[in-house]
């Protein structure tokens, strides 16, 4: 009788939902994929450092807008779900999935201290862990270069014998959750996959095939790796683009906002990005930094990243730059102005501020001697570098009661009318008002 390879006995652990799930790192990306494997039938244990988000799910609490409290209570209750800070637990687990945050330091650099930190709980308790995923935004050659390795090494994946792709398996599969966005769910969302061999790209495809609608094997890791990065920094240039169009135009007196409009009814040749305060979130800003780092690596000079880059992180300066003018043109100066700031989250209808612009232009505001407050019905705290406010309420007495409002994040349950009417000028970065101008005091970006 022929003996049963550690892959197939994974590949049949995984076609009959047998085999056991852990989710290292229970954020934005680890707490819905961890809910989709529970949904599919897997029994799953998320892994995390915050205490506070292990209690909430082991209560049946969701901390995520887009996780329905309710299934997260009905897996729970199954004990299909369950969350930990105690990484031994990894000794119980065939396949590990690591979503864990990656930003960057103040000099620019990766910052991948998490998922070494994952890997090492890995080498540590992840014995029986065969199949192990990094999900979490890298630059190329992170999977071959760091996690292999730092893997390869320990008998806890494996064994001192074990091969990559016969005994154990590694892959990169890019996380491309939008938050916020109804349309896309995650399981909706086309998977990438690419893997240090074959074998493992077909034995992660084999496990996502069970979630998302579909999945898309590619040839390395490495490709997997800069397919996410590609997909922001697209992203990142196009709106690089925009906001520089936006500043020419406001020195040329044109409505870039109509601008934009008449341009994307061309049914061809063109996608309609749109100008803002800036750039927020995991992705966009920080993204194409990994991209650029590692393309300096091989004596390449990323010309249209850096300028992106460049453009996108000025935003927050002019918009304060132009507040102030705003002001000043209405006999009032910068510093002592009531300055009521509406939407701190990085987009709209989310509470996530990670990188939001809006953090910035508050810094600014306040380093200028204005009074600042700010509103914002998904954020009833904002905590940044030196920053902390309460969120106030954007009633009609409050509006007149400020110098200026500053629309950085749209969300749709402002009243934008109101807005326009009770305050005594609105400088608009999203265009949320559209028409509402009947007073002739919304200033565009």
């Amino acid at each position: 009788m022929t003996a049963v390879t550690a892959r197939e006995e994974l590949e049949h652990a995984i076609d009959t939902l047998a085999a056991r799930l852990g989710v290292i790192g229970l954020g934005y990306v680890g707490l819905p994929l961890a809910v989709e494997f529970a949904k599919a039938g897997f029994a799953v244990t998320g892994f995390d450092i915050d205490a506070r988000k292990v209690e909430q799910l082991n209560a049946g609490e969701s901390y995520v807008g887009d996780v329905p409290a309710d299934e997260v209570q009905g897996f729970v209750e199954a004990g299909t779900l369950a969350a930990t800070t105690d990484f031994a637990r990894l000794g119980e687990c065939d396949v590990a999935v690591i979503c864990v945050p990656t930003p960057l330091r103040k000099t620019r650099d990766p910052d991948i201290s998490h998922i070494i930190a994952a890997c090492e709980e890995l080498v540590a308790y992840g014995e029986r862990c065969r199949l192990v995923v990094l999900e979490s935004t890298t630059y190329p050659g992170t999977c071959e270069e760091v996690v292999l390795p730092k893997l390869a090494e320990a008998k806890a994946v494996g064994t001192s014998k074990g091969r990559i792709g016969e005994e154990w398996f590694l892959c990169f599969s890019p996380e491309r959750v939008d938050p916020g966005n109804a349309e896309f769910p995650t399981p909706k969302i086309p998977k990438v996959v690419g893997g240090i061999t074959p074998a493992c790209t077909a034995l992660a495809a084999r496990l996502y095939k069970h979630v998302f609608v579909r999945v898309v094997p590619v040839s390395s890791a490495r490709v997997a790796e800069t397919v996410k990065l590609l997909e922001n920094t697209y992203r990142s240039v196009n709106i690089g683009l925009i906001n520089e169009i936006a500043l020419m135009c406001h020195a040329m007196g044109i409505d870039v906002w109509e601008v934009i409009e008449a341009a994307a009814t061309k049914p061809f040749g063109f996608a309609a990005f749109r100008p803002g305060p800036g750039l927020g979130g995991h992705c966009i800003p920080i993204d194409p930094l990994f991209l650029s780092w590692k393309a300096k690596l091989a004596k390449f000079n990323p010309k249209f990243i850096e300028l992106a880059a460049e453009v996108n992180e000025s935003m927050p300066g002019h918009v304060v730059e132009r507040a102030g003018a705003i002001l000043n043109e209405r006999g009032k100066p910068l510093k002592g102005s009531k300055v009521l700031v509406l939407g701190v989250a990085y987009k709209k209808d989310v509470g996530d501020t990670r990188e939001s612009p809006a953090i910035a232009v508050i810094d600014l505001l306040l380093k200028k001697g204005a009074a600042v407050e700010y509103a914002d019905p998904h954020v009833p705290v904002l905590q940044g570098e030196g920053v902390r406010l309460e969120a106030v309420e954007p009633t009609p007495k409050r509006l007149a009661g400020c110098d200026l409002a500053i629309i950085i994040t749209d969300h749709s349950g402002f009243d934008y009318g109101q807005i326009v009417e009770h305050a005594p000028v609105v400088f608009d970065t999203r265009n949320a008002t559209g028409d509402l101008d009947g007073r002739g005091t919304v200033v565009k970006l």
